[in-house]
């Protein structure tokens, strides 16, 4: 298979029309969403933001959002738009007498995707090389460090709606898709609701679990899978010269009747074909070499592993 080259100068201003914005506001917000998310909220900084997932009672992940406070009584839960409302409906049902308002807070303000040196033109203060999930606050706007995608540094630029946008040159979505693919984090989206408890897509090992703080839903079983060892999928970056599509089921050569693996996020590399990011298993991805992976069907197209772009946190 051939690769694409991935020494791509992309630099510019993406519009995320496919996130939204759950708004938790009052006196308890931040003691509700402790009790529900795989994050330490009470600990986090209004100088920083995390990679958190609010799971079902058997750890499985209902959603995923990238967090952060705007202040110490309001915090912002971005996430992907086809579960907000399900998912505001879900958290909201744990709210009882806590002092807190969950809302969907997507028309109060603007989301956008800034890559590359347009990161350094924005504010003097936003430097391109400040760490993933650490926060500026410009004006009314807070800028969201991410993960890297294809290398090339990232952030996330929440402002309230009718502000101005951020300057620089455009880029489509579709790019900033197969950005976040490279960044090797998958958010949750309907496709794959309920699929995975968070170490199947390497959340522990990009701050989006906190194994120190107190209960939530699934905290058990997300625990026992870190602490004993039972860690037999995990998430990772491939490459096909087919149409990967989310939820869609992964093969190996092995068997050519139980699927190995799932595709959680995918998107159109902008050198030729497909990149995505699939949960399978350990073993699977041990001997995936020859094509031996595959899409949809034991005689799909062939997937090719690309290295991650962190570490993986090893089993404790």
């Amino acid at each position: 298979m051939t690769m694409p080259s991935t020494a791509l100068d992309i630099s510019g201003i993406a519009e995320l029309t496919h996130l939204g914005v759950i708004r938790v506001a009052g006196v308890e917000a931040v003691k509700f969403l402790q009790g529900q998310l795989t994050q330490d909220v009470a600990l986090l900084s209004l100088s920083e933001a995390r990679l958190a997932a609010f799971c079902n009672a058997k750890g499985r992940m209902q959603a995923s959002f990238v967090l952060f406070k705007r202040s110490h009584e309001e915090v912002l839960l971005v996430c992907s738009r086809d579960i907000l409302a399900a998912t505001l409906k879900r958290l909201s049902m744990f709210v009882l007498r806590a002092n807190a308002k969950l809302s969907d807070a997507s028309g109060d303000f603007a989301l956008y995707g800034v890559v590359g040196n347009t990161l350094n033109t924005i504010e003097s203060i936003a430097d391109g090389s400040r760490p993933a999930w650490s926060k500026v606050d410009i004006d009314d706007a807070n800028l969201v460090f991410l993960h890297p995608g294809a290398g090339l540094p990232r952030a996330l630029w929440c402002a309230p709606a009718g502000s101005p946008a951020p300057q620089g040159p455009h880029v489509d979505l579709a790019v900033w898709h197969w950005l976040d693919v490279r960044s090797g984090i998958a958010m949750i989206t309907q496709p794959i609701f309920e699929a995975f408890v968070p170490q199947m897509l390497n959340y522990e090992s990009v701050e989006g679990v906190n194994f120190k703080k107190g209960c939530y839903p699934g905290q058990e079983v997300v625990a026992r899978s870190q602490f004993r060892g039972t860690l037999k999928r995990r998430a990772y970056l491939v490459h096909t010269a087919g149409t990967p599509a989310v939820g869609q089921e992964v093969f190996h050569a092995s068997d050519a009747e139980q699927p190995c693996g799932l595709v959680a996020a995918a998107a159109a590399n902008p050198s030729g074909g497909f990149d995505a990011i699939v949960s399978m298993q350990t073993s699977a991805a041990a001997d995936a070499a020859d094509g031996r992976l595959t899409l949809g069907t034991a005689t799909g197209a062939a997937l090719a592993l690309l290295p991650l772009p962190y570490s993986l946190l090893e089993d404790i």
